[in-house]
């Protein structure tokens, strides 16, 4: 019997190829047009999201040296996806200046839009997906693309719920934010 594809285990060298891919440079089209020198922030994202009732959280955890910065916040009529795409944004949107930025995500989805060239692909499509439908939140992977060319990203994927520190926090985080639309 043949396993698929996908469950085959990773092994070492794969691992070791998907590390050294998110240390590359973004696709071209969406860096700065300068080079970033500035300060090196660690920048951990999560989203979190109710799908049956819509309710969703966010979370960001910003960390320059001691200094961290902690932001949260939640939508209602969301998906999990959109989460994911706002605590990435609003933790950029936070840099006063251009910053070295290294993207701590467990969100495959968005790593790959930004180290696979997604972005570009769906921009020289008309935000259309390979299969001719309408790419889903344009407006957050616009405006992350504006980010994007303000502040040098790289991006380092972990896997969720997996005992990494920082992501744990952020999910949380995020969780907590989902649950205060259920309150109200």
């Amino acid at each position: 019997m043949t396993r698929p594809r996908s469950s085959f285990p990773r092994t070492a060298a794969r691992k070791a190829q998907d590390r050294a891919r998110d240390l590359l440079p973004l696709k071209a089209g969406i860096q700065p047009d300068q080079p970033i020198t500035g300060e090196v922030i660690e920048l951990f994202s999560d989203g979190a999201c109710d799908t049956a009732a819509g309710h969703g959280g966010w979370a960001s955890i910003l960390r320059y040296g001691e200094r961290e910065l902690v932001l949260s916040g939640n939508e209602e009529g969301t998906t999990n996806n959109r989460m994911e795409l706002r605590g990435l944004l609003e933790g950029l949107r936070t840099l006063k200046r251009p910053c070295q930025v290294r993207v701590i995500t467990d969100s495959q989805y968005l790593r790959k839009a930004f180290t696979d060239g997604w972005i570009l692909k769906w921009q020289r499509n008309g935000w259309k997906t390979s299969g001719g439908e309408p790419v889903k939140n344009q407006d957050l992977w616009e405006a992350l693309i504006d980010q994007a060319r303000t502040h040098a990203l790289t991006f380092v994927w972990v896997k969720g719920h997996a005992g990494h520190g920082e992501n744990e926090r952020v999910d949380e985080l995020a969780v907590q934010e989902r649950k205060k639309l259920r309150v109200k």
